[in-house]
């Protein structure tokens, strides 16, 4: 089997590094105009239902609860708050690929009675818990 060219392995590459970024961008890195038009990043979610709940589990690497926010208005969750960028002094900048800066997201609940219970944040994941009271 022959090796690629030089040329074939750059093109291969860089339309590697444009898939990464385009994944990435519809991920999570697409500003949103909410909150006085401030942009924000998305955090990734993944939600499930049981008979007896909606579990949201949110994605916040190196968000302290400290600067988290949970709203619940009628049946609109608000997950908000800051992920400082870490940057030690001295250091020198390669990647930076973990979003940044203020984040929102709004997820709606499907109709009907809800009880949230108190959240958890352990291991870089917000765990939201709704109980189910119809």
């Amino acid at each position: 089997m022959a090796r690629p060219g030089a040329r074939d392995w750059m093109w291969g590459y860089a339309y590697e590094v444009i898939a990464q970024a385009q994944r990435l961008e519809g991920l999570f890195l697409r500003p949103t105009l909410r909150r006085g038009d401030r942009p924000s990043w998305l955090a990734p979610v993944d939600i499930y239902e049981t008979d007896a709940e909606i579990v949201v589990i949110v994605a916040l690497p190196g968000v302290a609860a400290s600067n988290l926010e949970v709203r619940v208005v009628d049946n609109e969750v608000v997950v908000a708050g800051t992920r400082p960028l870490f940057f030690p002094d001295g250091a020198s900048l390669r990647r930076i690929e973990i979003p940044h800066g203020r984040f929102e997201r709004h997820l709606t609940l499907p109709d009907g009675r809800y009880d949230l219970a108190p959240w958890a944040l352990a291991d870089g994941c917000l765990r939201l818990v709704f109980r189910k009271l119809d």
